[in-house]
């Protein structure tokens, strides 16, 4: 059996002035960083044997973090672009609010949660999958179904493309999937990459 822990990173500035990130490289608020604190703590009884992340700051400072606070500073790290929240194109930098006024609620909301709808110019939900599920499938899962403990700090499409993936979501799920800032996510999972168990770890 494997453990695979996802944890989306702490909020960012981005988060906090509620503007759409992308791939644009923002920082962590203090908040963000006091979240990683956090997961670094629940896991506290976990030993990693492998992470990995994203090459966006937020997402490798919270990770750097996490495993801190876990108290395995040494855990072997692989970032990829592959694991980078996905492009919003033309809206990212924008506030959501105001986009929202823009473009209206309903349409804002389909290009934030659908599967294959894109924001202009930006990166669908399947689109992101389409570069993760790969490099998922390639690098994380093999770890996972030969035993290891592995953890991956990502974004939440990203990580939303491989919730999807593990768990079979269908498209209408996927739209009411919502990943929290900084929240482990715990699966046991067996040698067909199948899960035997779920854990939300919350304070």
């Amino acid at each position: 059996m494997g453990v695979l822990v996802l944890i989306r990173h702490g909020q960012s500035q981005w988060n906090l002035e509620n503007r759409f990130t992308g791939w644009e490289d923002v920082p962590l608020t203090d908040l963000g960083r006091d979240e990683a604190r956090r997961s670094g703590r629940l896991l506290k009884d976990t030993t990693f044997e492998r992470a990995f992340t994203s090459d966006l700051q937020r997402a490798a400072r919270t990770l750097d973090i996490v495993l801190e606070e876990n108290g395995a500073p040494n855990v072997p790290i692989t970032a990829d672009k592959a694991l980078n929240e996905r492009h919003y194109g033309d809206l990212q930098g924008l506030n959501k609010a105001e986009t929202a006024k823009k473009y209206g609620d309903e349409q804002v909301h389909i290009w934030r949660r659908s599967y294959d709808v894109p924001p202009p110019g930006g990166e669908s939900l399947a689109d992101t999958a389409a570069r993760t599920l790969p490099y998922f499938e390639a690098e994380i899962a093999p770890l996972v179904k030969a035993g290891k403990t592995i953890l991956v700090v990502a974004h939440g499409n990203s990580l939303r493309s491989i919730v999807m993936d593990i768990e079979e979501l269908s498209r209408e799920q996927v739209m009411q999937l919502n990943i929290p800032t900084g929240v482990p996510i715990v699966y046991e999972i067996d040698e067909q990459m199948k899960i035997l168990s779920k854990k939300v770890l919350e304070e």
